[in-house]
């Protein structure tokens, strides 16, 4: 394997550079986020989420189910936590469950 100059990147860091250039890490957390709630909540919870929105730092989800809602209000932190650790990163600062 030959050794990397000064002047040589990686891809990972030509992509990095990439989005830092051209301002895209927002759009990119706003699908990473959606992407991590799919995942997270599963299916039982997928099937009643009918919008996901990341607003400067707020996660607004929308639930067909005032049940569901409901239930997922008590555990708002725990939501918000997971969700970043997925992530890697704070990026959901508030959970807005509507």
């Amino acid at each position: 394997m030959a050794k990397r100059t000064k002047d040589q990147l990686t891809i990972s860091e030509l992509l990095k550079e990439f989005v830092d250039t051209n301002k895209l890490q927002n759009g990119l957390d706003k699908v990473n986020v959606r992407e991590a709630w799919e995942q997270i909540m599963g299916n039982g919870v997928n099937n009643y989420t009918t919008a996901i929105q990341l607003e400067q730092g707020t996660l607004y989800v929308q639930l067909s189910s005032s049940v569901l809602r409901e239930e997922l209000s008590y555990g708002k932190e725990k939501i918000i936590k997971i969700l970043n650790e997925s992530l890697g990163k704070e990026v959901v600062k508030k959970l807005v469950l509507r």
